[in-house]
C-alpha cells in the first residue's frame, strides 16, 4: 500500500482589546491588539508492506513528511517592543519547515491459534496548534492570561512496545509493556509577569502628565518545549463475552514518567507516576433494548508546578430498533455524574492557585432515526467507514 496525504489549514485571529477608563469610555489597547495569520500545511508520502511466513507475520511502514508552520503577526509594536513586553524574543513573520522520516514496525509471532506475541516500534510528530504559537495574550480574567509561544517546536517521540495476547472461548486477555521517549515535549507553566494595559485613570486631553498605558501584574500561562519526556508503563486488558446478551471489556494502564527541561532560567524537571483505566459494557435487555456503558478514570498526578486530581467520567446509552428495524430511538447521557472536571492546584514562589476546568456539563440527548429504503446494516457500514471519532477533551 502506498499513497499521498496533504492537510492545508489557515486560521486568522483578529484580536482587539478595549479597556474602560474612569469616564466610561472604551480605549483600544494597542499593546494587546493584533491580527495573527497562521497556516499549517502538512504533506506526506507513505508506504506500508506486510506479509506472513508460517507463524511469523510483519507490517512495515514508512512516511516521509514535511510540516510547514507559517505565521504573520500584524501589530503596531516592533519586535524589540514585543520582546521587552513578553520577556523573550518574538519573530513576527516566521516560516518553519520540518522534514522527517517516520517508520513503523509491527512484528507478530503466533504461539498457537489463540495466542501471540507482538513487538512494535513507531516514530511520531506532535505539532503545536495555532493558539499555542500566537504570542499575544488572551484573557480568561482580569489577572489571568494565556500567551502562546512562537518559538515552540514540534515534539518527536520514539515508542517501543511488547505485547502478549491469549484467547479462550469467552474471554480474551491482552497485556503489554512499553517505553516512549519524547523530545521537545510540550508543557505549560504559570508565572508572574508585567503586561502593558490601558490606564483606567487616563482621559485623553485632560491630564497631559497622565500615562495612557501602565504595567499590570498578571499570572501568565505559557507553553514551552521540555528537553525530554521519558515514559515507561504497562497495560492489561480483557474482553469477556459470557453470553450473547452481555459483552464486557476493560483495561488498566500504569506508567512512570520523567520530565527534563527548563524555561526562562527555571528548572521544571521531575519524576512521577500515574494511571488510568477504562471499562465498557454492552447489555441486551428485554424487548431487545441495547444498553451501553463507558467509564473512564484517570488517576491524580503531580504536574510541573503542582498537582492534578483524578477525573471520573461515565457515559450511558440506550437504543431500541422499532418499525421493523427501519427506525432507531436512542437515549444517551454524557458525563452521567457531571464529574468530568479538571481540578488542579498550582504552587509558585509568588502565589498558590486552585482551579477547575470543565469542557461541558452533563448532556442528555434523545434521538430518533428513520431509514428510507436503507437497511440498518448498510448504514452501520457507512458509519464505520466515515471514521468519525470524538476527541478526548483532555
Amino acid at each position: 500500500e502506498a499513497g499521498y496525504r496533504g492537510n492545508f489549514e489557515n486560521e486568522i485571529t483578529d484580536y482587539k482589546l478595549y479597556q474602560e477608563n474612569v469616564a466610561g469610555n472604551l480605549l483600544l489597547n494597542v499593546n494587546q491588539t493584533n491580527i495573527f495569520d497562521y497556516s499549517e500545511n502538512v504533506q506526506a508520502l507513505y508506504s506500508q508492506y506486510g506479509s506472513r511466513f508460517g507463524d511469523f507475520s510483519f507490517l512495515l511502514g514508512l512516511r516521509l513528511e514535511n510540516t510547514n508552520l507559517k505565521g504573520t503577526i500584524d501589530s503596531e509594536l516592533t519586535e524589540e517592543e514585543l520582546q521587552d513586553i513578553y520577556s523573550f524574543e518574538i519573530d513576527t513573520d516566521f516560516d518553519n519547515n520540518y522534514l522527517g522520516l517516520f517508520p513503523t514496525v509491527n512484528l507478530i509471532y503466533e504461539l498457537g491459534e489463540e495466542e501471540n506475541i507482538t513487538l512494535g516500534y513507531n516514530r511520531r510528530i506532535n505539532r503545536p496548534r495555532g493558539w499555542y504559537i500566537n504570542p499575544f495574550p488572551s484573557r480568561s480574567s482580569r489577572n489571568n492570561v494565556f500567551q502562546g509561544n512562537p518559538n515552540l517546536q514540534p515534539a518527536y517521540s520514539n515508542a517501543f512496545d511488547l505485547g502478549y495476547l491469549k484467547r479462550w472461548e469467552k474471554i480474551t486477555l491482552t497485556s503489554s509493556v512499553y517505553y516512549q521517549r519524547e523530545t521537545d515535549a510540550f508543557s505549560r507553566i504559570q508565572e508572574n509577569v508585567n503586561i502593558t494595559v490601558t490606564n483606567p485613570d487616563y482621559i485623553e486631553g485632560e491630564d497631559p502628565a497622565s500615562e495612557q498605558y501602565v504595567q499590570q501584574r498578571v499570572i501568565r500561562s505559557i507553553p514551552f518545549n521540555l528537553a525530554t519526556n521519558d515514559r515507561m508503563g504497562a497495560e492489561i486488558g480483557f474482553l469477556y463475552n459470557p453470553a450473547d446478551w452481555l459483552r464486557l471489556n476493560g483495561s488498566f494502564n500504569y506508567f512512570r514518567f520523567k520530565l527534563d527541561g527548563e524555561f526562562n532560567g527555571t528548572d521544571y524537571s521531575q519524576e512521577n507516576s500515574s494511571y488510568f483505566g477504562r471499562f465498557s459494557s454492552k447489555v441486551t435487555l428485554p424487548w431487545l433494548i441495547d444498553w451501553q456503558t463507558n467509564a473512564f478514570y484517570r488517576g491524580p498526578s503531580d504536574e510541573v508546578q503542582g498537582t492534578q486530581d483524578g477525573i471520573l467520567s461515565i457515559d450511558l446509552a440506550f437504543s431500541k430498533e422499532i418499525l421493523n428495524e427501519q427506525a432507531t430511538i436512542s437515549l444517551n447521557v454524557r458525563d452521567l455524574l457531571n464529574s468530568r472536571k479538571r481540578d488542579s492546584y498550582t504552587l509558585t514562589d509568588n502565589y498558590e492557585q486552585d482551579s477547575q476546568f470543565q469542557w461541558r456539563q452533563r448532556q442528555i440527548n434523545l434521538s430518533f432515526i428513520y431509514r428510507f429504503n436503507q437497511q440498518k446494516r448498510q448504514q452501520q457500514r457507512e458509519d464505520a467507514g466515515n471514521g468519525d471519532e470524538m476527541e478526548d477533551e483532555f
